[in-house]
C-alpha cells in the first residue's frame, strides 16, 4: 500500500472515530435534557399535587387533578388506565400505535393486550386494584437509552476491525513490497558482474591480437576472477540479510577505509566533478556488528549521495567520532537538491525513491542492517534545501 493510500485510510478511520465521538456526545447530552425535562415536570406535578390537597374547594382539586394528568400525558410516558373489576378499559395515552378517539371495541382489546403484554411486564401497574390500576411504561427516550451501550460498543467494534484490516493489509502489502524490492536489487546487483563475465568469455574466445590492448589469458582470468568475488560478495550480502548473524568486533575505520577505496575508483566514471572526503579518526572505537552487512549498509547510503550530486558536481563528506553512552556516530553528507517534503517522512520505506527507475530498497536494507540486526540507529537530520546528512548511531562492544 502506497503512503498516500495509508494516509487515506488514517484520515478515514479518524473521522469515523470523531463521527462516533460526536454522536455519543450529542445523544448523551440530550438524555441528560431530556431527563432534566423529566425533573422539572415531576417537581410541577408536585407542586400541583400539593396545591391540590391545600385547597379544600372542589373546584381547585378537580382543576389540580385536571393539570397534573394534562402534565403527565404531556411526559410521554405510555399508559394505559383500567377500571375494576373485570380490568375494562378506561382511557390511554401515548402508545406506540395510532388509536380512535374513543377507540373502537377492536382497539380497546389491542390496548388491553398492549397493557397485559408489554407494559405490566416492565412495571407493576399502580393504583387501587379495586377501583383502578394504571399500567405504565417508559419513554421513547428512555427506551433509546437502553440501547446506547449496545450502539457504542457496536461503532468501537467496527472501528476496531476496519483498523485491524486496513493494518493488516499494509502489513501484507509492505511485506510484498519489500520482497519484490528486494528482488529487483538482487537481480540489479548480480546483473552488473554477470554482464561483465559475458563481456570477459566473449574476449577469451577472440584470438590475441583482436582483444582490446591485447591482453592475455592471464589477465582475462583475473578479471573474471575479481568478478567472481563480487558475485560471492553479493549473494552472501543476501544470505546474510535473511538471518541473525554472529556480531563481533568491527573497525569502522578499516569499513570506510574499504568504503572510500570502492567509491574512489568508480568516481571518474559515475560522478565525475565529485569530491568525497573521509574524516574518520584513526583511534576510533570499534563497534559491535558484522563487517559485511556494515559494509553494505553504508555503501548504500553513499551510493544515494552519489546519485543525488553525479552531473551536477558537489561533495560527499563521510566523518564518525564517539559519543556518549558507549555510542559511534557516523554521519555521511552530500550538497545534492536535499529531499523533498513529500519523501522526508518516508524515506526509509519499501519502494520509496526519489530516483527516476529505482526500486527503494537501498535504503531499507541499510536501517534493517543497522536497527534490527545491529540494534542502532539511522536517522536523516536535515532534507529541507540543499544537502542532506544521514546520522549512524551504531553500538561499542559491551566491555568484558
Amino acid at each position: 500500500m502506497t503512503g498516500a493510500t495509508s494516509r487515506t485510510w488514517s484520515v478515514a478511520l479518524g473521522v469515523l472515530f470523531v463521527a462516533l465521538l460526536a454522536w455519543y456526545i450529542v445523544y448523551t447530552a440530550e438524555v441528560l435534557r431530556s431527563r432534566q425535562a423529566d425533573a422539572e415536570t415531576f417537581t410541577r406535578i408536585y407542586a400541583e399535587v400539593q396545591q391540590g390537597l391545600t385547597s379544600h374547594e372542589t373546584g381547585a382539586e378537580l382543576a389540580a387533578l385536571a393539570r397534573l394528568q394534562q402534565l403527565l400525558v404531556e411526559l410521554g410516558v405510555p399508559f394505559v388506565v383500567t377500571t375494576e373489576p373485570g380490568g375494562l378499559y378506561y382511557t390511554s395515552a401515548n402508545l406506540p400505535f395510532e388509536v380512535s378517539s374513543p377507540p373502537t371495541p377492536g382497539e380497546e382489546e389491542r390496548i388491553l393486550r398492549y397493557a397485559a403484554e408489554v407494559l405490566d411486564t416492565r412495571n407493576p401497574p399502580v393504583g387501587d386494584a379495586a377501583s383502578q390500576l394504571v399500567h405504565y411504561g417508559i419513554t421513547s427516550e428512555a427506551a433509546r437509552l437502553a440501547w446506547m451501550p449496545f450502539l457504542w460498543a457496536a461503532g468501537l467494534l467496527i472501528t476496531v476491525l476496519l483498523a485491524t484490516t486496513v493494518f493488516r493489509h499494509q502489513r501484507w502489502t509492505a511485506t510484498e513490497q519489500a520482497w519484490t524490492a528486494m528482488a529487483r536489487e538482487l537481480a540489479h546487483q548480480l546483473g552488473t558482474p554477470i554482464s561483465s563475465l559475458q563481456g570477459w568469455a566473449e574476449l577469451l574466445e577472440l584470438p590475441e591480437r583482436d582483444r582490446p590492448g591485447r591482453m592475455t589469458r592471464k589477465e582475462i582470468a583475473a578479471a573474471i576472477a575479481e568478478e567472481m568475488v563480487r558475485l560471492e560478495r553479493v549473494s552472501r550480502r543476501f544470505e546474510l540479510i535473511g538471518r541473525d548473524p554472529e556480531l563481533g568486533r568491527v573497525s569502522l575505520n578499516h569499513v570506510v577505509g574499504e568504503l572510500r577505496a570502492y567509491m574512489e575508483a568508480r568516481l571518474p566514471r559515475l560522478g565525475p566533478g565529485v569530491a568525497l572526503h573521509v574524516d574518520v579518526p584513526d583511534d576510533l572505537p570499534d563497534v559491535q556488528g558484522h563487517e559485511v552487512l556494515l559494509a553494505w549498509a553504508l555503501e548504500n547510503v553513499v551510493k544515494n549521495a552519489l546519485d543525488a550530486v553525479a552531473g551536477s558536481g558537489g561533495s560527499i563528506a563521510i566523518s564518525a567520532r564517539p559519543a556518549e553512552g558507549r555510542w559511534v556516530v557516523l554521519r555521511i553528507r552530500d550538497t545534492g537538491p536535499g529531499v523533498s517534503a513529500e519523501v522526508r517522512d518516508r524515506i526509509f520505506d519499501p519502494g520509496v525513491t526519489t530516483k527516476p527507475g529505482g526500486w527503494g530498497v537501498g535504503l531499507t536494507l541499510t536501517r534493517r542492517i543497522v536497527e534490527r540486526v545491529h540494534g542502532g540507529r539511522i536517522e536523516l537530520l536535515d532534507g529541507w534545501g540543499r544537502g542532506v546528512t544521514f546520522q549512524v548511531r551504531l553500538p561499542r562492544p559491551a566491555v568484558s
